[in-house]
């Protein structure tokens, strides 16, 4: 069975110097949250452990993220592009865009995606230097034009994405997707921990695809999300790992044990992914 991690941040390049990486007791810190102890290939910051992880754990492919964010760091697309002609076919990426510029987040786009090697745009807008709820009308003109093309838009939707808890709350999300109704949202960290509420928006708004990833495991309210992955979410839910702070083997393991349909793991674990990221399912 094929596997798309949604959230796996390799130990390469400018990841390396961001708030995943630079502090190792930091990042165990907040794994000790999920009970969990960093891979070595965390653990050491050591790319070649990571490929053998992703192939012990039968991960085809991870999907990468920029980041923009003056407290947990910068990650260049121009990294993320040199790391995809590196290991082609191990991971995809994702540009990351400071929507608070609204210009410059498109030229980026059209730089990286549209003749680039990316195949989506990412914003963490509550990260920012001026935190924005994903809701803001200065970020309209991004979702307009990635709408207008067919690129999809993965927004840093729960956890830790802004200074309060006010910035996982789904209603700002929900907006997004009811406002752009034919853009392709994909809600990382999966609003937590307001799990209910975003599974109802999830029903009323068909464009939104949900990645819990990290806090799909040891985290309450994780039987709500499989739940729903198991009627109307099967063609929308995502795994995803949030590595480096779920080891690969331990992430794929729990999930396959939660009881989700068997028939809909292909979807979830590969084939939603696929689609959005505009993949071959064979």
């Amino acid at each position: 069975m094929k596997i798309i991690d949604a959230r796996l941040r390799p130990p390469l390049k400018d990841y390396l110097h961001c708030n995943l990486y630079r502090d190792p007791k930091k990042t165990q810190a907040w794994s000790d949250n999920f009970l969990m102890k960093l891979s070595p290939a965390a653990e050491q910051r050591d790319a070649e452990l990571l490929y053998r992880e992703m192939d012990e754990a039968g991960v085809t492919l991870g999907v990468m993220t920029g980041r923009q964010s003056p407290d947990m760091g910068h990650v260049s697309n121009d990294d993320l592009m040199e790391i995809v002609r590196e290991q082609p076919g191990r991971f995809a990426g994702v540009a990351g865009v400071d929507g608070s510029d609204p210009s410059a987040a498109i030229a980026e786009i059209e730089r990286t995606v549209v003749r680039g090697s990316l195949l989506a745009a990412g914003m963490e807008p509550g990260c920012g230097e001026i935190p924005m709820y994903v809701d803001d009308a200065r970020l309209y003109p991004v979702y307009r034009y990635c709408m207008e093309r067919g690129i999809p838009v993965f927004l840093m939707g729960g956890g830790g994405n802004g200074p309060d808890l006010s910035f996982s709350n789904p209603e700002h999300i929900d907006r997004v997707c009811r406002d752009f109704p034919h853009l392709t949202v994909v809600n990382m960290h999966g609003s937590y921990p307001w799990v209910p509420q975003v599974l109802f928006s999830c029903m009323c708004r068909p464009n939104m695809y949900l990645a819990p990833d990290m806090y799909m495991y040891n985290m309450p309210a994780v039987q709500d999300y499989v739940t729903a992955a198991n009627g109307f979410l099967t063609d929308r839910f995502l795994f995803g790992s949030g590595y480096p702070y779920i080891p690969l083997k331990q992430a794929v393991e729990l999930f396959l044990e939660m009881p989700f349909r068997r028939e809909a793991l292909p979807n979830i674990l590969y084939g939603n992914m696929a689609r959005v990221l505009g993949l071959r399912l064979d």
